[in-house]
């Protein structure tokens, strides 16, 4: 069984190079069309060439946790400052104090 494990090795990051360089927007993509990286990774993904190229050189790779969080990006409830508001109203206002109480019981 263990013979088959490098060549299963290979097969994977063929086929992950492949669906990269499929899922990679064309503005992402450097030095080649997105055509020809295609072929590079077919072409030589059975020594490994074309996927190496292609991790190295072929996207342009961010760095984790370097600003790419949108608007739209999840913020903890401690740093959300419209949070934060909302608790505030809510020990301000006594009459939804009163209410809630009146509910419970």
């Amino acid at each position: 069984m263990l013979r088959y494990l490098p060549f299963l090795l290979v097969l994977a990051v063929w086929i992950y190079a492949f669906i990269d360089v499929l899922n990679t927007p064309e503005k992402e993509v450097r030095h080649l069309p997105k055509v020809v990286w295609v072929i590079i990774v077919l072409l030589f993904g059975e020594v490994l060439l074309g996927p190496v190229a292609w991790f190295v050189t072929g996207k342009k790779r961010h760095a984790p946790g370097s600003g790419r969080r949108g608007r739209g990006g999840w913020v903890a409830p401690d740093d959300n400052p419209e949070f934060l508001k909302s608790l505030k109203e809510k020990e301000e206002d006594p009459d939804e104090n009163r209410r809630d109480k009146g509910n419970e019981g």
